[in-house]
């Protein structure tokens, strides 16, 4: 039986107009020779070329001052070291000096795509058939920087999409660290790293529980030592790497959601926020969160996190542990089965598997639950996003990787109470590029980051091409039969 997919006329498109401010320097020597430079201008100068960049800025961001002097913050120490005296740093020209620390980075210009949708906590006001959804996106820019920018839109009773309008400013958040670490937990997660036996000189310095001050203040001490062995000061680097990687992040709230930006904070992320899969939580107490899996990437090693929210403006981000994690593409299924949570994930590249666990953060024990099995999934399966719930099992929409690595996108069923026995397959894709989709940052590609089930439809957005997304409904009924009756044919 096939599958009717209904296209919609949507697109959402890059825009090379969406920018954030990002610290820019040229090594400390560069910087203090700027600086120098700067500090030869009589303060008229100062005020004069300052003005100049206000006029040609200051409408692009929000409260660029507050940027500027953050900046100039950032060199503080190396503008100690040059013995400047106080009252020579007016606020003017802090500000000037900040701003040739600034620099705008336009983080959608390249990519709009791998699209996740969940539920907002907001459903009032709606006419009967609707729902308020917000729509999470990969976006890049130069050097295929990846981070999470948010939509908010309302589906109607016929499945249409109607976007909110999008704000002018775009926002990065603040980041905190009022994480309490414990010692024994961080000790295993560098196990897992395979890192190096010689990080435990600082852990067994620290407290059984320490905050991020702590720490940064103990390793600031062990540092002091100019003698210090190659392999103890790489150590030490890991440590902080993996420690940076806890934070909480905080909007300001009189942003939109689509001024909302999560860039890349710590250095374990510093080359993208990759492939974030949202999901609305419901614990065993009724209490909803939105949830997220992604892929931390720096350039050369990648780490699995998990992001919670329970409004859109606060963020807690944290490391994924376990064997399990060690992998990208993990989805959270939207509640507990028989008690504890569940989580899919591509161990191997390869195949599909499941875990179970009692925290949201340890993944262990993966056990296989799909493997290739049609011919446009012969080079892997994964998923697209966390499981659906319906009264027939919980529906799983899958990408499968065949020739000439094209990406096509499936669905499958497994069991309400035990979804490591699947209950069906479509032998044939959902969804694959048309001829009009295959262009883009990397051809042949539909991809999506997650669903909802909305008037007895599946609400499917998807990638096309890694370059923008569109969405496409699918009627449920009809699908589930599909399904069921794959099973029936000899899956």
């Amino acid at each position: 039986m096939e599958v009717s997919v209904i296209r919609k006329n949507m697109k959402f498109m890059p825009d090379s107009s969406r920018i954030v401010t990002r610290f820019f320097m040229n090594g400390d020597i560069r910087t203090q020779e700027l600086v120098g430079r700067i500090m030869l201008m009589k303060e008229k100068q100062v005020n004069l070329t300052l003005e100049e960049i206000f006029r040609g800025f200051a409408r692009r961001h929000r409260s660029i001052s507050d940027i500027f002097l953050k900046h100039f913050e950032n060199v503080r120490g190396l503008i100690d070291e040059m013995h400047i005296n106080d009252e020579d740093l007016s606020e003017e020209r802090k500000l000037l000096i900040g701003s040739y620390l600034t620099m705008e980075y336009s983080i959608e210009s390249s990519a709009f795509f791998n699209p996740s949708i969940v539920e907002d906590f907001d459903q009032t006001n709606l006419n009967k058939g609707e729902k308020r959804v917000v729509i999470s996106f990969r976006v890049t820019g130069e050097g295929h920087v990846s981070s999470i920018v948010f939509r908010r839109g309302i589906i109607d009773k016929d499945n249409n999409l109607k976007m909110m309008p999008i704000g002018n400013n775009i926002e990065k958040a603040e980041v905190l660290h009022k994480i309490i670490f414990q010692k024994k937990r961080i000790a295993r997660k560098l196990d897992e790293m395979d890192t190096l036996d010689i990080y435990p000189t600082i852990i067994d310095k620290l407290p059984e529980e320490f905050e991020y001050s702590t720490f940064r203040a103990s390793l600031k001490r062990e540092l002091e030592d100019a003698v210090i062995p190659y392999e103890k000061r790489q150590a030490y680097n890991e440590l902080v790497w993996l420690l940076d990687s806890f934070y909480d992040i905080q909007f300001k709230h009189d942003s939109d959601i689509s001024e909302r930006v999560i860039f890349p904070i710590s250095d374990a992320e510093s080359r993208g926020i990759e492939d974030a899969r949202f999901v609305r939580f419901i614990d065993d107490d009724n209490s909803e969160t939105v949830m997220g899996t992604y892929t931390a990437y720096n350039g050369h090693a990648t780490l699995s996190k998990l992001i919670s929210t329970n409004d859109f403006y606060s963020f807690r981000v944290t490391p994924l542990h376990g064997e399990g994690s060690k992998s990208k593409g993990m989805a959270l299924f939207p509640k507990k089965i028989n008690g504890k949570y569940a989580m899919l994930s591509r161990i191997d590249g390869v195949n599909n598997y499941l875990m179970y666990s009692d925290r949201t953060n340890v993944w262990k024990d993966p056990i296989q639950i799909q493997k290739p099995l049609y011919p446009w999934e012969f080079t892997h399966i994964g998923n697209c996003g966390s499981p659906l719930w319906t009264e027939e099992g919980w529906l799983v929409i899958t990408h499968g990787v065949g020739a000439m690595r094209r990406y096509c996108i499936g669905a499958s069923l497994f069991d309400l109470d035990d979804p490591s026995k699947e209950i069906g397959r479509l032998p044939e894709p959902l969804l694959y590029p048309l001829e009009e989709e295959r262009e883009g940052y990397v051809p042949n590609v539909v991809y999506s980051c997650g669903s909802i089930i909305h008037n007895n439809s599946l609400i499917l957005p998807y990638a096309v091409s890694d370059y923008s997304s569109a969405y496409a409904v699918v009627d449920l009924a009809e699908l589930l039969v599909a399904l069921k009756n794959s099973k029936k044919q000899g899956l």
